[in-house]
């Protein structure tokens, strides 16, 4: 058995459309967020939901048809690997983000 030392699974909600960058003639870009939700009870009993926000990342033919069919509000599931890259700001201050570099991603039916 293959052991996969950094692998993610989502299923969650898309909180915008996919944004698409194009380089040259063949390399697409898709980016977006994705939006998964927890519920727990609280103290009182009450059912309470936890958003947690993703930044999905994916590239080629898995950027293609993200593109062409998902939408804000699209349920998905996304498999891919965590990814975490830096960059100065035009201040000189050092940014941090991670995103999940889809490899794969499924359309769920569901309401939108």
């Amino acid at each position: 058995m293959t052991t996969l030392r950094n692998s993610v699974q989502l299923i969650g909600r898309l909180g915008i459309d996919p944004e698409t960058t194009t380089f040259g003639e063949n390399k697409t870009k898709v980016k977006f967020s994705l939006a998964t939700s927890d519920y727990f009870k609280d103290k009182e009993g009450e059912r309470v939901e936890e958003t947690q926000w993703h930044n999905i990342v994916a590239w080629g033919n898995v950027a293609k048809i993200a593109e062409k069919y998902l939408k804000k509000g699209s349920e998905i599931a996304v498999a891919g690997k965590l990814t975490y890259r830096s960059w100065d700001d035009k201040d000189g201050n050092t940014k941090y983000i991670t995103e999940v570099l889809a490899n794969e991603i499924q359309m769920l039916g569901g309401k939108k």
